[in-house]
């Protein structure tokens, strides 16, 4: 009894034995297939690896627009982003964070960070979820839109909008030119809060359209004081120096927009020629597709249509 037992019992040692190694092999598969959904992003710090999909998004800088226009789903986005009017809809539902309330973060549950490579405490962002930092202006505005879809696993989608935006402002470009003259200059100035600034070519406010893609004019005085920096503070008394044959004004619903009663500003020719255009200053200083589509549109019918 005994000899005949022996073999049925080695028989279901073997079928036990032949299970786990199926429990093992398919825990190994699960394993590989956890791995295959994750991409290696070539960052400015390095390569990080990030996932393939991501699902849950936080943004702690001026690249909101990018996720969005790319069909990624935002949890967690920067002030300036929540307050956003031209995101007000997207944004409806998504939380208000920053690098300083960690908690608020890690209760979102992100699978990827996105921020500037100003941020604070991004070692401790790192732990929370995979993070990829930028540094603002390291690339040209359209370049940037196409980096961040490398990292969204979406750089067909990316290349492709850039591609055709490029193609849409130069064409409109060509036909501003044609209108005004290949010599006139334009001017983008901006009233925020108490102060007045003039942009360079890289300092969003629709600058990257204006002279990288539609190659407007800058004048002179802006080119010396501005071009390098990015940026230059003016009063409204030197105001007139830096005005262009056309003035791009933005300007926020909360600044000080005395100096318009000025007759120091209403003799400035842009100003008697009716070639001041103003642009609404919140959400202005984003540079990605959404901004960009809404400020070409503006700069369309302001040129063109008046």
């Amino acid at each position: 009894m005994k000899k005949l037992l022996a073999p049925l019992f080695l028989l279901l040692i073997l079928i036990v034995s032949a299970c786990g190694n199926d429990n093992i092999k398919t825990e190994d598969n699960g394993s590989k297939d956890k791995e295959s959904k994750t991409i290696t992003y070539q960052s400015e710090t390095g390569p990080v690896k990030v996932p393939a999909h991501p699902k849950r998004v936080v943004v702690l800088s001026g690249y909101t627009g990018d996720v969005l226009d790319l069909g990624v789903n935002v949890v967690g986005v920067d002030t300036w982003s929540k307050n956003n009017p031209t995101f007000k809809k997207q944004l409806k539902d998504v939380e208000e964070v920053s690098e300083d309330n960690l908690e608020k973060i890690i209760e979102l549950n992100p699978d990827l960070i996105i921020a500037l490579s100003t941020v604070k405490n991004v070692d401790k962002l790192k732990e929370i979820a995979p993070t990829v930092t930028y540094t603002w202006g390291k690339v040209d505005y359209l370049t940037q839109h196409v980096e961040i879809g490398k990292l969204l696993n979406k750089e067909k989608e990316a290349k492709a909008w850039t591609e055709d935006f490029k193609k849409r402002a130069e064409t409109i470009g060509n036909d501003i030119r044609a209108k005004i003259g290949e010599k006139s200059t334009v001017s983008v100035i901006e009233a925020y809060g108490k102060d007045l600034y003039v942009y360079g070519n890289n300092w969003a406010r629709g600058t990257e359209i204006l002279y990288q893609t539609m190659k407007l004019n800058m004048p002179e005085k802006v080119k010396k004081d501005a071009l390098k920096a990015g940026y230059y503070t003016l009063s409204s008394e030197v105001l007139p120096e830096y005005a262009g044959d056309y003035v791009i004004l933005s300007k926020y619903s909360d600044s000080n927009t005395s100096f318009q009663n000025t007759d120091t500003y209403k003799n400035i020719p842009a100003v008697k020629n009716g070639h001041v255009f103003e642009m609404q200053g919140e959400g202005a200083s984003f540079t990605d597709p959404i901004t960009l589509e809404k400020q070409l549109t503006f700069f369309k019918k302001a040129f063109l249509e008046n």
